[in-house]
């Protein structure tokens, strides 16, 4: 026996937006399709994932730090207008 305990380990992530990390769980992936950095709540889409909390403060957060871009490893910009929509939708329950 090595002595770990295997009780309930839930993965964790980082919120490219504020910088905590927290159960992956409570947080939203992002991934880039095309131009646009759009919700995967499903967990699900391919390609590289990135990881915000979905509230308006981190995503603005990450918005401003140009986070997205830097964390899906694409060129230039990315159009956040979908996430945004999202994330507005889910505040509002």
């Amino acid at each position: 026996m090595s002595g770990r305990t295997h009780t309930g380990a839930c993965p964790e992530r980082t919120c490219v937006g504020c910088r905590e990390r927290a159960a992956r769980t409570e947080l939203l992936r992002t991934v880039a399709i095309k131009d646009a950095c759009v919700p995967d709540p499903r967990g699900t889409l391919p390609g590289r994932g990135a990881y915000v909390h979905p509230v308006s403060v981190c995503l603005d957060q990450a918005v401003r730090r140009r986070a997205f871009p830097r964390a899906l490893r694409v060129p230039g910009p990315l159009d956040v207008m979908a996430l945004r929509r999202y994330v507005e939708q889910t505040e509002g329950c």
